[in-house]
Parts: C-alpha cells; sequence; structure tokens
C-alpha cells in the first residue's frame, strides 16, 4: 500500500464523498474509486459501505483510517525534523483557534507572527471543538478553553478570567458595579446557540446554582452578539478582559459579585507531534503576550 493510497483514503474519509474528494485532490472521480478499491482487496475487505450516492466507513475502515492518520503523521513529522537542521525560512503551520479569541485577541499576535517569519504559510482556522481538531491532527496548535486532560495533549494554561455581564449605557442596570448571580434569570440575554462552549461553561455554571437564564436571543457570531447588547435588545454574558479590550463607551461591564462563572484558556498540541522552530516560536510568542 503506498502513501498516495493513504492520502486518497483519508480525503475520502473527511469528505464522505467521493467527487468532493477527487476535487480536494486534483485527480478524478473514477482514478479515485479504482485507488480505493485497490486498497480494499489488498486489505480484503470493504473499507466504505456504499448506500446509493452515500458512503460511511466500515469497521475495517476506522481501523484503518487511524492508522493510516498516525502514519502520515509521523511522515510529516520526519519532513519537519529534517527541515529543522537548517535554517527554518519556510514551511507550513495550521493554528485553531476559538472564533471570539481570535477576533479580539489573538489576530494581533499572528500579525507579529508573521512579521517574524513572513516565509511560513500559516494557517488559522476558527471553530468551536479545537481540542478535537488538534488530537485529530487537524491543527498543530490550539488555543481554547480548557475542559479536559487528555493524554494525547500537551496543554499549557494561559489565562484564567471572569464572566462579567455586558449591557448598553441605556440599560436599566447601567449604573450598577456588580449583581448577584441570582439576579441573572431576570434579564433578558442573548448567548451564543447551544453548543458554543462559552454558553454550554454558562448554563452549567448557573444549573449548579440552581438558576436557569432567560434567553431571547441565539447568535453565532461576537460582533452581532454585541450588537443586541448595544441596541439595548439585552444583555449578554461574556469575559471580561474580551468585552473590556472593544473599548467600546456605549457598553458597561458589570461585575457579578458571588460564585461568578470563570474560564480557563490553553494553548495545546499533540504529545506525539514534532514542532518545528516556527511552531515552537509561535507558542513562545503566545505565552509572552497571555500567560499569567
Amino acid at each position: 500500500m503506498e502513501i498516495r493510497q493513504l492520502e486518497y483514503f483519508v480525503a475520502v474519509c473527511e469528505e464522505l464523498h467521493f467527487t468532493k474528494a477527487a476535487e480536494r485532490l486534483g485527480i478524478t472521480q473514477p482514478t479515485l474509486s479504482i485507488q480505493i478499491r485497490t486498497m480494499e482487496e489488498e486489505v480484503g475487505t470493504l473499507l466504505f459501505d456504499r448506500i446509493g450516492k452515500k458512503i460511511t466507513l466500515t469497521e475495517a475502515g476506522f481501523i484503518l483510517l487511524r492508522q493510516a492518520r498516525s502514519i502520515l503523521l509521523k511522515l510529516q513529522d520526519a519532513f519537519d525534523e529534517i527541515n529543522g537542521l537548517r535554517e527554518y525560512t519556510g514551511g507550513n503551520l495550521v493554528v485553531g483557534v476559538m472564533a471570539a479569541e481570535l477576533d479580539y485577541r489573538i489576530t494581533p499576535i499572528l500579525i507579529d507572527f508573521h512579521h517574524q517569519f513572513p516565509n511560513i504559510h500559516l494557517k488559522i482556522s476558527s471553530a468551536i471543538e479545537v481540542a478535537e481538531m488538534v488530537i485529530n491532527n487537524v491543527v498543530d496548535i490550539g488555543i481554547t478553553l480548557i475542559e479536559f486532560t487528555d493524554p494525547r495533549l500537551v496543554t499549557t494554561p494561559l489565562y484564567t478570567e471572569e464572566f462579567v455581564l455586558v449591557v448598553s449605557e441605556n440599560h436599566e442596570l447601567a449604573d450598577q458595579e456588580s449583581i448577584s448571580l441570582a439576579a441573572l434569570p431576570s434579564i433578558p440575554l442573548v448567548l451564543y446557540p447551544k453548543g458554543f462552549k462559552g454558553r454550554e461553561l454558562i448554563e452549567r455554571h448557573c444549573k449548579e446554582h440552581g438558576l436557569n437564564l432567560n434567553i431571547i436571543i441565539e447568535t453565532s457570531t461576537a460582533s452581532s452578539l454585541y450588537g443586541f447588547v448595544k441596541s439595548n435588545v439585552a444583555a449578554c454574558i461574556q469575559p471580561y478582559s474580551l468585552s473590556a479590550s472593544l473599548n467600546d463607551p456605549t457598553l458597561r461591564l458589570i461585575k457579578i459579585a458571588d460564585f461568578p462563572p470563570t474560564r480557563q484558556i490553553g494553548i495545546m498540541h499533540r504529545t506525539d507531534k514534532y514542532l518545528g522552530v516556527a511552531a515552537l516560536e509561535f507558542m513562545k510568542m503566545i505565552e509572552k503576550h497571555l500567560k499569567m
């Protein structure tokens, strides 16, 4: 079995569509189908169940996918390590970051990194499940909430911060310096949709204290969320430093005096991943700017 075939196989697994995978690989769909059939003949079993136009991985397919990703990762690590013997002037670095952090905190650091390493092809992916992207080798480095420990990950805490209530200057609570957690259910809120890490963290924290929030609007971008707040449609609960970084005089940040929700942000990479000079310098730069 050839390395090229493993790359073809992984592409089909990720797309679950032969035509889309072929377009991504820059080959024809018949050529891709022949390569996959050749692999199935070599392993002696089907790798995909084909149901009409849909395909799903078989149990054998899942096993091969896990091993194929490991093989391709080790091969890329070897190339990266060899390149690391020379002065590092090029290459790729893929970073996964939570969207709000990317918009308001990480982008200036990424710009500085680009100026320092202009020949590095930097790819930034904003996502919700950043830790899973690191585990699955979709990204080299992730910056996200620290929610769990995993032996496959090396995680360095960067900072911990409290959530605050954010309201418009025209909100009835605008003159308050602080508010109790128990008062939150009486306030109409705009939050991210279910599935977003911040939303889950806030709701879980409030439910632990026997509270159910009054969420009247859900929106998936930070700019939209703050837009509703500035228009005095609803308040929101957001990290303090993230909201303060907006420097918006029309917003008021109200501390939650007792039992405020908190979050911890960290930078992570796979335990078994080779990190070249660029990746190490990037991590060093992130820690210099953000670690508290």
